[in-house]
C-alpha cells in the first residue's frame, strides 16, 4: 500500500514504455470554410486523449492537424465568391458566409450543371498558383482557423503541428515519379491509378482534369511524417467509412518500399448521434461544436444557480468545465468503435457513467482534505505511516486499484483504446464511494474520524485517490474542479 500511496500522488505509476520513440497522432483535421461540428468531435476527443496517454507513457507525441484546406471543394468556393461575393468585402467574410457559399453553389448545381466544371477549373487555377485564386483561399483558410482555434481553445487542444493538405503541394511531383519510377501508375479512364492486388478498386492519384486527390496528398504527407520524425508509430483517428481509403494508402506505401508503412495504423472510430435536447444553431442540417458545449455550460450553471442564485465567477468556470467535460466523457467512454448515442440527461448526470460524476468525485476528495485542514489542522499522513495503519478491505481495495492505474494506461496506448482509462477511473470513484465518507454512515470507515492517527492515515489515500482521479481526467482531456 505505501508504494501505491507513494507514487500515485506524483504520476509514477504509469510505466515509461515509450522513452525515446516518437508517435505521429493525426486528428480533428476539418476541412476549412466549414463549421466545427458535432460530428467532428469523436475524432478531436479520442485523439487528444491518445496524444495525452502516450505523453504519460513517455513517448515524444506529434499531435497533427492535417486539415482539409486542398481539393476541388475550394475551387467550388472561389467560384462561388466570384458569383455572388462583395468584390472588396474579402476582410469581413465570416465562416458562416463561407459555408452558405458552398451550400448555395451545390445547390446551383442541381439546375445547372456546368458549375462543377467551374469548380474545377478554380482549383486548376489555384493548382497552377494564380494569385488571385491563392489569395480568396488564403482568406478563406485564416478565417477558418480562427473559429477552429476557439473550439480547440474550450477544450485545451494544441495540436504540435498544423499542416493542411496543401502544405504537400511541392512533394507532389516527387512522390508521382516515385510511384510511376516503381512501376506502380497505371491510366483509367484518362486519370492515373494505383492498381492494388485484391481491391476492387484502385487508388486514384490523379483526375482526368490533372488535379490531384487528397490520396496524393496522404502518400505525400506520409512520407513527410516518416523523414520528419521516424516515428514508431504514426495513428491516423478517422471514422471508420474511411477505413478502404487508408488500406489502400498503407498498401501503395508498402509497394512502394517503404517498410515503415507497417508502422502506420488506422484507428478507426463510430459515429456519433445528437438525440434528445437539440441544439438552437444550426448550419443547414449541421449542429455545431461550439453550440453543444455553450448549452452543456448553460445546463450547469443552471443548476448551480438553483443552490446558489448569486454565482461567483469561479463557479462559472466550474460551470463550463463540468459541460464540456461531460460532452468530451460521453464520446470516450464507450469502445472506441461503437456508435455513441448522445443524450444530455445521462451525460449531465452526476451518478453513473458520467463525467460529472468524476469530476465530482474528484471535488470530494479535496473537500475532504480542505475539511481536515479547517477543522483539525490535518496534513495526510506519509505513506508509509498511512499503510501501517489501514487495515480494513475497503481501504485496500481502493490502494489494488491505484496500484492498476499504470497497467490499464498501458493497455490503453497499446490498443488506442482511451475508453479504458474511463472505465478505470469509474471503477476507482466507486471504490472510494463505496469505502469511505466525509463524516457520515458506518463510523469505522469514516475519513474525518476522531483518532488523529487513524485520520491522517486516511487523508493519505484519501490525497492518492485525488491524485489518480485528476492525472487519469487530464489524459481525457477533462479538467478537475477541486469543488462541485
Amino acid at each position: 500500500m505505501a508504494w501505491a500511496l507513494r507514487h500515485a500522488t506524483t504520476g509514477e505509476l504509469v510505466p515509461q514504455v515509450g522513452a525515446g520513440a516518437t508517435i505521429c497522432i493525426d486528428y480533428s483535421s476539418p476541412n476549412i470554410s466549414k463549421h466545427l461540428a458535432y460530428h467532428h468531435i469523436r475524432s478531436t476527443v479520442i485523439g487528444h486523449a491518445l496524444a495525452q496517454i502516450f505523453r504519460a507513457l513517455g513517448y515524444r507525441v506529434v499531435g497533427i492537424n492535417h486539415l482539409g484546406d486542398w481539393g476541388t471543394t475550394h475551387g467550388m468556393l472561389i467560384a462561388a465568391w466570384k458569383r455572388w461575393g462583395t468584390p472588396g468585402a474579402e476582410a469581413a467574410i465570416t465562416v458562416d458566409d463561407l459555408n452558405a457559399l458552398y451550400v448555395k453553389f451545390r445547390e446551383a448545381m442541381k439546375t445547372e450543371p456546368a458549375l462543377e466544371g467551374e469548380g474545377r477549373a478554380w482549383f486548376k487555377k489555384l493548382e497552377d498558383g494564380d494569385p488571385e485564386a491563392r489569395a480568396l483561399w488564403q482568406r478563406f483558410r485564416d478565417v477558418s482557423w480562427a473559429e477552429f482555434q476557439g473550439v480547440y481553445d474550450t477544450l485545451g487542444i494544441r495540436f504540435d503541428e498544423v499542416r493542411g493538405e496543401s502544405a504537400y503541394e511541392a512533394a507532389l511531383p516527387g512522390v508521382l515519379a516515385e510511384l510511376r519510377g516503381k512501376g506502380l501508375v497505371s491510366e483509367s479512364d484518362g486519370a492515373q491509378v494505383v492498381v492494388l492486388e485484391g481491391e476492387k478498386t484502385p487508388l486514384l492519384l490523379i483526375t482526368k482534369d490533372g488535379t490531384t486527390l487528397y490520396a496524393t496528398r496522404d502518400l505525400a504527407a506520409a512520407e513527410y511524417r516518416w523523414d520528419t520524425y521516424a516515428f514508431a508509430r504514426s495513428l491516423y483517428v478517422v471514422d471508420r467509412g474511411q477505413g478502404l481509403h487508408f488500406k489502400q494508402l498503407f498498401k501503395t506505401l508498402a509497394l512502394a518500399g517503404h517498410a515503415w508503412a507497417a508502422r502506420c495504423e488506422h484507428v478507426p472510430f463510430g459515429l456519433v448521434r445528437l438525440g434528445g435536447k437539440k441544439t438552437g444553431t444550426r448550419t443547414g442540417n449541421v449542429v455545431l461544436l461550439k453550440e453543444v458545449f455553450r448549452e452543456a455550460a448553460e445546463d450547469v450553471a443552471a443548476k448551480i444557480r438553483e443552490g446558489n442564485p448569486t454565482m461567483a465567477p469561479a463557479e462559472e468556470a466550474t460551470a463550463t468545465t463540468v459541460g464540456v467535460g461531460a460532452i468530451v466523457f460521453a464520446n470516450l467512454v464507450t469502445q472506441r468503435e461503437k456508435d455513441v448515442d448522445f443524450d444530455w440527461a445521462k451525460v449531465l448526470s452526476t451518478d453513473g457513467d458520467s463525467g460529472p460524476y468524476l469530476q465530482y468525485s474528484h471535488a470530494r476528495c479535496a473537500s475532504i482534505l480542505r475539511r481536515a485542514t479547517a477543522e483539525f489542522g490535518d496534513a495526510p499522513a506519509s505513506p508509509a505511516d498511512a499503510a501501517a495503519r489501514l487495515s480494513t478491505d475497503a481501504e485496500w481495495a481502493i490502494a489494488r486499484r491505484l496500484l492498476d492505474f499504470g497497467a490499464t494506461v498501458a493497455r490503453a496506448g497499446a490498443a488506442a483504446e482511451p475508453h479504458l482509462v474511463c472505465h478505470y477511473l469509474l471503477e476507482l470513484a466507486g471504490d472510494f464511494s463505496r469505502g469511505y465518507t466525509a463524516g457520515n454512515g458506518d463510523a469505522s470507515l469514516r475519513v474525518l474520524c476522531d483518532d488523529a492517527t487513524t485520520r491522517r492515515a486516511r487523508l493519505a489515500l484519501v490525497e492518492a485517490t485525488r491524485a489518480a482521479m485528476a492525472h487519469g481526467l487530464s489524459l481525457l482531456g477533462l479538467g478537475a474542479p477541486d469543488a462541485m
